[in-house]
């Protein structure tokens, strides 16, 4: 079966922080300001076994969350936590769960209080160290304390919260009302960087190039000195990147494969071909099944069978692909395939391990799942503790272009979900077609970095419109361009109209079969970044 490799945990080589979540939403964002520090950290869900843990954190903190702490089924730490002897810091729910916990109590607030407040400091605190008197943060809670916990006092209040921040000082546990890790709170960073490097004593090591020395020694340990390692490539940054470093590594020992599925983006194939093999000289199959995903598509609409499609399709063609690599390596008596790599991000493993449980299936993730239980490999993650722009950053560092290191995501299902209605090669064309504007345009105002992911949608739907002195009824482009730092929300970007103007222009000019382009002013949530 496909297993996880028994890869050596990083959080042991680093000072770290562990992150206990409750619920919030805003839970992610704590991983990163941590991160940004220069310190490792992890987040686990609140009901996790801290005897399960690998590593001895330098701190832990708790959270925020959507429930009340004194409810029957309100979520609570494991009762191991307040033996662990490291400092605790807890957050809006985490302040709550610490006095409910300690001796303290907890009380619905007169009136709920979400958005902007200002914090006065009343006692000298290496929590607050620097920030002054008073700071502005954000606040988002229904319930506050009521009673102070046992040994504990009194740091800061607001006119609504008078424990907005409370400490006991012998035992370094902490506990604000407030949230410092959203961007509503101007000098949160900070605060998080005095509790996990002055209280914690955490070292700012976690850097990425300390991670790819030592990511690269972990390869070596893990893959031994023989064993072969295939992976799916797609001319994004997080295969790219993986498979740059599977290739420091091990090198030629990593067979990179590329399936064209005849919905990739112009001149894709061409592309990955250059960058990976023939500049980066990575081991490199280039499968062309376009032919088959195309004819597998042919009157399907449903987006959900749509990706079931090309998942099954994509491993039935990987699959062939890694067994003729398996057959000519032991024509030449080399050991055989035992690894398989993957790109998997951070975001995908707190979404996993989210104290709410993975997210309702709003959509099948965009990227292929998991191979057949024949292939008989182990997994092999590297970039599994990264978030994207630690991604870019190590891929900076490991001579990966610029262009590359920013280009935005791309569906593993590829332009069949951009195409909503039946995928046809003339659909497909279209499609192609006007992205490729887009991107070239939003390139040419040097607006492609502020993007955070841009794309086109073929609508199925037909417009009446004027060519010429010719009526047309013809098909719709929406366009989507949205900001985000995580991808777990996202706000749509704010375009020039002039440029918006030359986009829209040129689509309708250059691309036969569309007479009109709309903008997509949706953010997430509501809406999802893709349409399907």
């Amino acid at each position: 079966m496909v297993a996880n490799g028994d890869a050596l945990d990083i959080s042991t080589q680093y000072d770290a922080i562990l992150i206990l979540d409750f619920g919030s939403q805003y839970s992610h964002l704590i991983t990163r300001r941590i991160r940004s520090l220069g310190i490792y950290c992890e987040m686990q869900a609140c009901t996790f076994k801290l005897s399960e843990l690998k590593f001895k954190p330098k701190g832990v903190i708790l959270s925020g969350g959507p429930n009340s702490v004194f409810d029957a089924d309100a979520p609570h730490a494991d009762q191991a936590l307040w033996n662990l002897g490291v400092p605790i810091l807890g957050i809006c729910y985490g302040l709550q769960e610490v006095a409910y916990k300690l001796g303290g109590e907890v009380a619905p607030c007169e009136h709920r209080e979400y958005g902007s407040a200002t914090v006065s400091v009343t006692e000298k605190s290496a929590l607050f160290e620097g920030l002054g008197d008073s700071l502005d943060v954000w606040m988002s809670h229904g319930d506050q304390l009521s009673r102070l916990p046992t040994d504990f006092r009194i740091i800061a209040n607001t006119r609504t919260a008078p424990l907005a921040a409370i400490e006991n000082t012998a035992a370094r546990i902490f506990g604000i009302q407030f949230h410092p890790e959203v961007t509503h709170t101007p000098r949160g960073t900070q605060l998080l960087s005095n509790f996990a490097k002055t209280i914690c004593g955490c070292k700012p090591t976690w850097t990425m190039e300390s991670f790819v020395d030592k990511e690269v020694e972990r390869i070596r340990q893990l893959v031994g000195p023989t064993a072969q390692v295939v992976g799916a490539v797609s001319g994004g940054v997080d295969s790219t990147v993986a498979a740059v470093l599977m290739k420091r590594a091990i090198g030629d020992r990593f067979h990179a494969i590329l399936v064209d599925n005849g919905v990739m983006r112009w001149k894709e194939c061409e592309t990955v071909k250059a960058t990976l093999q023939e500049k980066l000289g990575i081991n490199l199959v280039v499968a062309d099944a376009a032919e088959l995903f195309l004819g597998r598509l042919k009157g399907v609409i449903d987006p959900e069978k749509k990706r079931k499609i090309i998942g099954l399709s994509f491993i039935e063609i990987f699959e062939q692909e890694a067994s003729r690599i398996d057959e000519e390596l032991a024509s030449h008596g080399e050991s055989k395939i035992q690894y398989l790599l993957q790109g998997t991000l951070y975001p995908d493993v707190i979404e996993s391990i989210s104290f709410k449980g993975p997210s309702a299936t709003i959509k099948t993730h965009h990227n292929v799942g998991g191979l057949p239980e024949k292939l008989k490999m182990k997994i092999i993650e590297p970039l599994r503790e990264l978030f994207k722009d630690e991604v870019r950053a190590l891929g900076s560092i490991l001579g990966v272009d610029e262009e590359l290191i920013w280009r935005h995501p791309f569906p593993g299902p590829g332009l069949a979900i951009r195409i909503l209605g039946e995928v046809t090669p003339s659909q497909v064309e279209i499609a192609r077609k006007a992205d490729k504007i887009l991107i070239e345009e939003i390139r040419t105002a040097e607006l492609y970095k502020n993007i955070s992911q841009a794309f086109c949608v073929l609508l199925p739907v037909l417009a009446v419109g004027v060519m010429g002195d010719q009526r047309t009824y013809e098909q719709v482009i929406a366009i989507r361009c949205v900001e985000t730092t995580d991808f777990m929300t996202a706000d749509w970007y704010p375009f020039p109209y002039d440029v918006l103007k030359r986009i829209s222009g040129r689509i309708t000019n250059e691309v036969r079969g569309v007479n009109r382009v709309v903008y997509d002013v949706s953010s997430k949530p509501p809406a999802t970044i893709e349409w399907e």
